[in-house]
C-alpha cells in the first residue's frame, strides 16, 4: 500500500478535487468541483466548425500516428499532449477528428483546455477552445459537461442547458451514458470526499430519480469518475480502497446474467501503482482503455500542484478480466 495524501485538483482522460488531508492528493478529476468557476463564463454558444466526412481517420493516423499498445499501459503521444507532464484530461469527439484536453504547462499558468483538429488527412496545431471535458450522445448530437449539456447547431454547439432532475441536486464530476441512454454519474456535496456513483434510466420519455448503485460500486472513498460500457456490460470507475495499490485506482464491475452487478475487481497491477490512476474510459472505435496516471508535488512556497500524464492499452486487458459465466 503506497501512503496516501489528499488535497485536490481532472479526465477526463477524466478526468480536480481539493482534498482535506496534508499528504496526499485523489487523482485529477476533470469535472471537478472546483470547476464550477470555469463554466461561469463558459455558458454561451460555442463556434466550431463540423466536419462533413463522418467516417475515423485511416487507424494509422487515428492516434496521432503512435504505435498501439498492447497488453502493458503505454504513454499516450507525451510529445503532442503532455510534452511537461502536466496533462489533465483528454477525450476525442465522436468523428475521432477532434481531441479536446487540458493541461498547464509552459506560457499557460492556469488551467487551459485545447483543441487538435484533423483535417485534410492530418493532425493540425493544437489551438485554445472553449469546450471543455466533453462526453457525448450515442449520436454526437448532444454534449454532456457534468449535470449540463449542449446540442449540435449548424454553426457548433449551443449554449449550455441543465439537464434538470434528477441530475442537478448534487455537483456531478463524470457522467457517462449508455447506448440505451442510461446515464451513469458520480455525485459530491462537500466537505463530503466520499463520493456515491448512481444512475438514471429513461422511462416513458422521463428520467427516473437517481437510483445509487450498491456496495460493490460505492465502497471507498473519492468514488468518481463512471465509465459504463455502451451496452451495459460493465462498468469502470476510480476510488481510494483499502486493498488499493495506493492513492485512487481503477475498479472494474461487471453485469451479471441476472442483470445485477458483479463483485468489484481492482483492475490490477498493470493498470493500477503507487500512483494516482482516474478517469478511464473506452476510445471511441472501442479498441483501446485511456486513462490518467500521476502525483501531487509540492510547490515552492507552500501547496501543490499536479503532474500526470495519458495512458492507453488494449481493450483486451478488459475481456481478460470478464468471469466466466
Amino acid at each position: 500500500m503506497k501512503n496516501y495524501h489528499f488535497v485536490f485538483v481532472a479526465l477526463v482522460f477524466a478526468m480536480f478535487l481539493q482534498a482535506c488531508s496534508a499528504k496526499k492528493q485523489p487523482s485529477q478529476d476533470r469535472d471537478s468541483l472546483t470547476a464550477k468557476q470555469d463554466e461561469k463564463n463558459n455558458d454561451s454558444p460555442v463556434t466550431e466548425q463540423q466536419s462533413k466526412d463522418s467516417q475515423f481517420p485511416a487507424l494509422a493516423d487515428r492516434y496521432f500516428g503512435e504505435k498501439p499498445p498492447g497488453l502493458t499501459p503505454k504513454e499516450f503521444a507525451p510529445k503532442i499532449v503532455s510534452p511537461d507532464g502536466l496533462f489533465e484530461g483528454g477525450s476525442y469527439s465522436p468523428d475521432m477528428k477532434k481531441f479536446y484536453f487540458s493541461r498547464k504547462n509552459g506560457k499557460y499558468k492556469k488551467r487551459t483546455f485545447f483543441v487538435i483538429s484533423y483535417e485534410n488527412n492530418k493532425w493540425g496545431n493544437e489551438s485554445e477552445t472553449e469546450i471543455r471535458w466533453p462526453r457525448y450522445s450515442k449520436d454526437g448530437k448532444i454534449m454532456y459537461k457534468g449535470n449540463k449539456y449542449r446540442e449540435r447547431t449548424d454553426a457548433g454547439w449551443s449554449e449550455l442547458k441543465s439537464m434538470g432532475p434528477p441530475f442537478t441536486d448534487k455537483h456531478i464530476m463524470g457522467i457517462s451514458v449508455s447506448n440505451k441512454g442510461t446515464f451513469f454519474f458520480d455525485q459530491f456535496e462537500r466537505p463530503d470526499t466520499v463520493g456515491a456513483i448512481s444512475y438514471s434510466r429513461l422511462i416513458d420519455g422521463k428520467y427516473e430519480p437517481r437510483q445509487k448503485m450498491g456496495p460493490e460500486v460505492n465502497t471507498g472513498t473519492w468514488i468518481a469518475h463512471p465509465h459504463i460500457a455502451p451496452d451495459e456490460s460493465f462498468l469502470i470507475w476510480d476510488v481510494v480502497r483499502k486493498d488499493g495499490y495506493g492513492g485512487s485506482d481503477i475498479y472494474i464491475s461487471f453485469r451479471g446474467k441476472d442483470g445485477s452487478w458483479l463483485p468489484a475487481m481492482n483492475m490490477g497491477d498493470q493498470i493500477n501503482t503507487r500512483f494516482d490512476e482516474s478517469g478511464a474510459g473506452l476510445s471511441i472505435d472501442g479498441k483501446y482503455l485511456f486513462f490518467s496516471r500521476g502525483e501531487w508535488k509540492p510547490k515552492e512556497g507552500g501547496g501543490t500542484y499536479w503532474v500526470g500524464k495519458p495512458y492507453w492499452v488494449d481493450a483486451k486487458i478488459i475481456e481478460n478480466l470478464r468471469p466466466k459465466q
